[in-house]
């Protein structure tokens, strides 16, 4: 299954590709409304997640756009709005579902498993031919009771031709459907699976012929009628499965990536904080950049399980949309919660810092919460506008983490 990703923030799409592909699925991304309309037209896609707040062309106007020009495929929209004239709007101009941001990641996949399930309504939830079973909502495929170990690639390619089993898929039609753009590789590479494919098969006691060769065509799945007879399961086969990147690894690398850059986003609600401490206004043109950048924030850390951050961020943005000007009270609770925020970046709960299964706790919506109290930030402000100083202390404290991380292994 292939699925589009439509988000600006590139921290949360970064991270929705990353979950998704560890769930099987050939992930693109496109950063705003028009690349995502070139993209659609470009390449078949199986769902869409479609931010609203898009840059270019939003991204109600671009749904509405696609169904008009008769596009099928599901559409979940991705909000920070949750009021139900919001929601509305999204589900008339052609949307099949939304989630408000900060979602919870197991919904979002339920989510996008039922839209996928609603445009094959006519077929078995898990697949069966020649004696293999498949079940899209496990991804695990079993030969009789022996459960057979694929890698993605090789399960993205068994369920595409156990949904259509009579299809032959050229290798350019394998590459289109299970292959991100960004990541597409050579025919070659299709061969190297379909070898894997059948090796794994063969190994579990499948027929040698299930997956046929169509010379000069592609592949297929042969006959069930022509199947030649199972053999036995040879002997010494690996019945443990290949251990993927844990989600909670793979989130934390994906922060280390882009929290110079959320850092950043809240500096200038930092700046923003000092002006108005300062002149009790704010220009229309700031006011308008901070309000972007806490809507953002807020929709952003909740994927990293900052479940206070997105309260803070969410707190920062009703705020800066109250009428101007900001009472003194209003001014002392924004600037609260700006240094909180801050906080809740500089000191993230060590899910996040070392990466670690084991340390993730969920909250009662599913998120993680930080296993620390919030510390009083002993370094003065000032240290911050020294780009060069920064910069060395980053990289000190990166190259100490990766020293510590290193005694744990």
């Amino acid at each position: 299954m292939k699925i589009l990703i439509v988000e600006d923030n590139q921290a949360t799409a970064e991270t929705l590709a990353a979950l998704l592909t560890q769930r099987n699925y050939a992930v693109d991304r496109a950063p705003d409304g028009e690349a995502a309309a070139e993209m659609v037209a470009a390449f078949a896609y199986d769902l869409l997640l479609l931010d609203v707040m898009l840059p270019q062309l939003d991204g109600i106007t671009l749904c509405r756009r696609l169904r008009q020009q008769g596009y099928k495929m599901p559409i979940l929209l991705l909000t920070g709005k949750d009021s139900g004239h919001d929601k509305a709007l999204g589900l008339d101009a052609g949307a099949d579902d939304y989630v408000v941001k900060p979602f919870d990641i197991e919904e979002l996949e339920a989510r996008i498993r039922a839209l996928l399930r609603r445009g094959q309504f006519d077929r078995e939830p898990i697949l069966t031919w020649g004696g293999v079973s498949l079940d899209p909502g496990t991804t695990q495929t079993f030969h009789h009771q022996q459960e057979i170990f694929l890698t993605p690639k090789e399960y993205a390619l068994l369920e595409l031709f156990m949904r259509n089993p009579r299809h032959v898929y050229s290798c350019a039609m394998l590459l289109e459907h299970l292959w991100a753009y960004a990541e597409m590789p050579g025919e070659e590479a299709v061969r190297t699976h379909i070898k894997g494919l059948r090796h794994k098969l063969k190994a579990a006691g499948v027929a040698s012929n299930f997956i046929e060769t169509v010379y000069g065509i592609g592949y297929r799945l042969r006959d069930v009628a022509e199947l030649a007879p199972p053999t036995p399961p040879l002997p010494n086969q690996s019945r443990e499965p290949e251990v993927p990147q844990s989600t909670a690894a793979m989130i934390a690398a994906v922060w280390d990536r882009h929290q110079t850059r959320i850092s950043g986003q809240v500096g200038i609600l930092e700046d923003l904080g000092l002006t108005l401490a300062e002149q009790r206004s704010i220009n229309v043109q700031q006011q308008e950049q901070a309000e972007q950048e806490a809507h953002t924030l807020a929709g952003a850390l909740g994927l990293f399980g900052l479940s206070q951050g997105t309260v803070l961020a969410r707190q920062i943005e009703q705020i800066l949309k109250a009428p101007k000007p900001l009472t003194a009270q209003q001014i002392q609770k924004l600037r609260a919660d700006i240094k909180a925020l801050r906080q809740v970046i500089d000191r993230p709960p060590s899910s996040l810092r070392k990466g670690c299964v084991d340390s993730l706790r969920a909250s009662q919506n599913g998120t993680v919460v930080l296993e620390e109290p919030l510390q009083p930030v002993l370094s003065p402000p000032i240290l911050d506008r020294d780009q060069d100083y920064s910069q060395r202390l980053k990289a000190s404290v990166l190259i100490l983490g990766k020293d510590r991380s290193s005694w744990a292994n």
